[in-house]
């Protein structure tokens, strides 16, 4: 297959990059570098099946050669209120990619018949009354406060997704990504993984917002892309959650990162975070067990050791 997956150089986008690689397929990777890295592909940008684009998915996409499959995955996905590269500093880059990048992204697929994955999110369940969230919960999503540039973005996603499926008959997939972490998060994410680790290489206390009880379910990536591809390859095209639904508050995150790193500085409590921060994330994969046969493999201490000896080289690195 010659597969397009836009936020190719990004977090996520860089992991799909080596799996399609490593299964034997060819990629075209296009990002426009605001929030990805040439960094995270670097170590592929040589190889023959393997080429690189820098393009803003909201500006028209021109495709003359033939696709299998196009895979959107470009988007600012951090929260951070301090980030240079988080969503709520890029309030309109974020929504030209959700309406704009989806709309130019399913242009290509629709001209080469090609499959359509989209890279949606649990934050279209916004701060969840449903707990787990399953694929048939609606949601409880502000639809204009701070965070609603992201998640009205991934909804309005979804729905056009879903319009190109049954007008057009494109055929199409959707993946709810809950938490993910692991090697090539940015130093500066502002999410939760490369915060706590951060500090606690640094020698720091973790911040900790709120009381701690608000909870997250993290997802190691390689876990993520092996799901993305069993997606990918069937014929469901139903929105199906993938993350790891082992639920722990974010103090016992906390702890937890404190006893793998040996950092013996602690926990500090600050004010809690914006206004609209989920309380509850945990994903009902029922569906992914039974259409996809996926669940987590990676043990989160055995995904986490992976993630801090890359924040380990990169402290070095920069240091």
């Amino acid at each position: 297959m010659r597969i397009l997956i836009t936020g190719g150089a990004g977090f996520i986008g860089s992991h799909l990059c080596d799996r399609m690689l490593s299964d034997g397929h060819s990629v075209i990777a296009m990002d426009n570098l605001i929030t990805g890295s040439t960094e995270n592909i670097t170590h592929i940008t040589s190889g023959q099946r393997f080429r690189f684009v820098v393009h803003n998915v909201a500006n028209y996409i021109n495709s003359p050669e033939s696709v299998d499959a196009v895979m959107h995955f470009a988007s600012p996905a951090s929260p951070s209120q301090t980030a240079p590269t988080s969503y709520l500093q890029l309030p309109i880059q974020t929504l030209k990619a959700g309406a704009l990048g989806t709309l130019n992204a399913l242009g290509v697929a629709k001209k080469h018949k090609a499959v359509f994955m989209l890279a949606s999110t649990s934050e279209v369940y916004g701060d969840p009354l449903e707990h787990p969230q399953s694929e048939t919960y609606w949601g409880n999503v502000d639809p204009v406060g701070p965070r609603s540039v992201y998640d009205e973005a991934k909804r309005f996603a979804e729905a056009l997704t879903m319009a190109y499926q049954r007008t057009h008959g494109v055929d199409t997939r959707i993946v709810r990504i809950f938490n993910t972490y692991g090697p090539r998060m940015a130093l500066d994410d502002g999410r939760v993984v490369p915060n706590f680790i951060g500090q606690a290489l640094r020698r720091t206390a973790l911040t900790v917002y709120g009381d701690g009880a608000q909870t997250r379910s993290f997802c190691y990536v390689d876990d993520l892309t092996d799901g993305i591809m069993r997606l990918l390859h069937s014929g469901e095209s139903s929105p199906v959650n993938l993350g790891n639904p082992h639920e722990l508050t974010i103090l016992e995150f906390a702890q937890t990162i404190n006893h793998l790193t040996g950092n013996t500085a602690g926990i500090v409590f600050e004010d809690g975070r914006t206004h609209g921060d989920p309380q509850q994330r945990q994903p009902d994969i029922s569906q992914a067990k039974e259409r996809l046969n996926w669940k987590p493999q990676v043990p989160l201490e055995q995904g986490l050791q992976r993630t801090i000896e890359f924040f380990k080289e990169k402290y070095a690195s920069s240091a």
